[in-house]
This record gives structure tokens, C-alpha cells and sequence, in this order.
């Protein structure tokens, strides 16, 4: 579904990304992994139009997205949630979830208000209250449900979890795992590792703005090696 080939992404005049490559396939749930500073977030803003690729390819669903202005992107099916939520703290959380809502893919079952007040009841309690008056954790569920309420075909989640305590955390994660049942197909970046690594079908490691290392769950638990080297564990 996302293909990204060689993509070299530019900050003024310093390179962010030397040739990166990855893969996401229709339902999978795929990771982007490595340490801070090594290309991640630089990634999702080439990705979604944020920031300017000067070379390199980068297809949505056979189609290049590459230099597409970001509300294209979104237009075409790739929701984001962003690392630091950037939710809208002035507007309360049923104005936060009806500012991104559309559908147009033209899904038979499209994410509604009430549906993802369904599928995160805490901010059915919350509706009212301004974004600023949210807990970490329930930002990041107003965050999702934003994006879901686009009804992406593919859902991009930049540090899902960061700052958030162990119970919240582990309900995110349930929450992620059902949108994979659901078939929806997903690209996380997060450091958490141990905690998603069930949910995800394949792993990329960046280092320096560059994959050095793809492979499954099973192969990455594997290799204490690999994961000492490019994750610090």
C-alpha cells in the first residue's frame, strides 16, 4: 500500500534521509524503528507532504504522493497521528473529532462521532471539555480518533505511546490491535518495543536516515545483538 524507494529529504541545505526504503502492505501492521534523531519523524513529514523530498519515490497505493501538499495526502487515504498529538486545545473533543470528518474513499462503514466514541468511551465522558483539559492518555485517544474519523486506508502513529503510564500504554495498544483486525493497515513509529511487537508483522530499523535491518517480530526478539546496536536496549 506505501512504498517509499530512496527517498532523500533535505533540512535547507543538511540531509535528513540518505536513500530511504520501506514497505507497507495492505492490512500488516509495519514499525519504524531506531533512536531519536536517526530519521523517523523526518520520514512521516516526507510521507505526508510536510517536508520536501528532493529525490527518491514514494507511492501510495501505486500512485506518487511524492511533493502532494499534505491535506492531498490525507485526501487520498493516509491518516496521521502526529508525535505530540497536536490536538486543538481550544475546541472541546466533539469539535476536535468533527474537524477532520470525511470519507473520501467511500467507505461502507465509515468511522462516525459515535463510532469512535464506541471504540474510546473515555472521550464520550470527555466530550465536552476543551482538548486542553485532557489527560496525556486521553489526548492520544483524541488524537487517533481524529485521524480515524478521516477514514484512512492507511494510519500513520508517530510515538503512539510517549509519556504515557504502563495502563494507558497497554490500552492503546489493544485499541491498535483491533483497527489490525479491522483491516486497517498501519505504520508505527514508537520505542516501546516488547509492548507491540505481537501486534506487528514486519519491523525497519533506521539508522543515519537509512533502513539497516527489516524483519519479522520472531527475528528481531531474536537478536539481542541487533538490538543493542542500532535500539540501545
Amino acid at each position: 500500500m506505501l512504498e517509499l524507494e530512496n527517498v532523500e529529504t533535505f533540512y535547507g541545505t543538511i540531509q535528513a534521509l540518505f536513500g530511504m526504503s520501506l514497505r507497507c502492505d495492505e492490512g500488516q501492521v509495519t514499525t519504524l524503528i531506531g533512536r531519536n534523531g536517526m530519521g523517523k519523524t523526518t520520514t512521516v513529514g516526507s510521507i505526508m507532504g510536510t517536508l520536501e523530498s528532493r529525490n527518491g519515490e514514494i507511492r501510495f497505493d501505486g500512485v506518487s504522493i511524492r511533493g502532494k501538499p499534505a491535506y492531498r495526502v490525507a485526501q487520498l487515504g493516509v491518516g496521521l497521528v502526529p508525535e505530540g498529538r497536536q490536538i486543538f486545545p481550544n475546541l472541546n473533543v466533539r469539535e476536535n473529532l468533527l474537524a477532520t470528518a470525511a470519507n473520501y474513499n467511500g467507505s461502507d462503514d465509515p468511522w462516525t462521532l459515535d463510532k469512535v466514541l464506541e471504540f474510546f468511551p473515555r472521550l464520550h465522558e470527555r466530550l465536552a471539555n476543551q482538548g486542553s483539559q485532557l489527560s496525556g492518555g486521553e489526548q492520544q485517544m483524541l488524537a487517533i480518533g481524529r485521524a480515524l474519523m478521516l477514514n484512512p486506508r492507511l494510519l500513520i502513529l508517530d510515538e503512539a505511546t510517549e509519556g504515557l503510564a504502563p495502563l494507558i500504554r497497554q490500552e492503546i495498544w489493544r485499541r491498535l490491535e483491533q483497527l489490525k483486525q479491522s483491516g486497517l493497515t498501519i505504520l508505527l513509529i514508537d520505542k516501546n518495543i516488547d509492548e507491540f511487537a505481537h501486534i506487528a508483522d514486519r519491523h525497519f530499523i533506521v539508522e543515519k536516515g537509512q533502513v539497516v535491518w527489516q524483519g519479522d517480530s520472531d527475528a528481531l526478539s531474536a537478536n539481542a545483538e541487533l538490538k543493542a546496536r542500532y535500539l540501545g536496549i
